[in-house]
């Protein structure tokens, strides 16, 4: 608990302090990570359920996965992780999350200042035309399970969720992201493997402008050696966080 009232510290006594989260904070709310041990990516072409090149080849390639793990998107309700971050910045000491999740469950936790580096899964456009669709994940859903895909009311070409596909460049957020870690003197990094870029350099902005970085992760990162601290039990780190904000 001494090692946790020291970050807490850390947490008041910061400028500029913002979170990095990845897909490691959601396996608390039931939503399988990429890369873990019971991760997405363990599973025969998973990667292809992102890639930009297949959906256009075939986007029930995705839309498969869609079905099948939508409501737990839908149903997952925040970790005692995006809880505590929405808290802290409630209380003025967050200024951002920055993150890689599409899960929208900072914001169901109540963070007002998400930025999302890999998209948002709020919308959806046509990969044709380019054209942003009014439908939502509950039209695209309804759609699915009578094995119909979402189609633009413009020109019938496929409909894409906003979300950022391995081939498609990044959204705008990210430079949104990059402007808020260059200003960080402290940034939290949760439940990520610093293994997808270019988001994965976001923590590295801010060490390399002198400020310093936290890492709470169940894994090795490659920046471990470079972290002011550094802890593996997200959940447990959280619940005491939880007691002194």
């Amino acid at each position: 608990m001494a090692k946790i009232g020291e970050l807490y510290e850390k947490i008041k006594n910061a400028r500029h302090c913002v979170a990095f989260t990845g897909a490691g904070i959601s396996t608390l709310s039931g939503i399988r990570d990429f890369r873990g041990k019971n991760g997405l990516y363990n599973d025969t072409d998973a990667e292809k359920i992102f890639d930009l090149k297949y959906f256009s080849e075939d986007p029930w390639i995705f839309y498969n996965f869609m079905k099948k793990f939508i409501d737990d998107f839908q149903n997952s309700k925040p970790s005692i992780v995006h809880n505590v971050l929405a808290k802290l910045e409630k209380s003025g000491r967050l200024k951002a999350v920055i993150t890689q999740n599409v899960d929208l469950l900072h914001q169901k936790a109540g963070s007002e200042n998400v930025i999302e580096v890999h998209g948002s899964p709020k919308s959806y456009h046509c990969i044709k035309c380019n054209t942003v669709s009014n439908t939502d994940n509950e039209a695209v859903v309804r759609l699915l399970n009578k094995n119909e895909l979402p189609k633009c009311e413009k020109c019938s070409g496929i409909l894409k969720p906003s979300i950022t596909f391995f081939g498609e460049a990044m959204p705008k957020d990210i430079e949104t992201a990059r402007i808020n870690a260059l200003k960080a003197d402290f940034m939290l990094v949760l439940g990520t493997s610093l293994n997808v870029y270019p988001a994965a350099a976001i923590p590295e902005i801010t060490l390399r402008n002198g400020g310093d970085i936290v890492i709470v992760n169940d894994a090795q990162t490659q920046l471990d050696k470079w972290a002011d601290m550094k802890f593996q039990d997200l959940e447990s780190v959280f619940n005491d966080l939880d007691k002194l904000c």
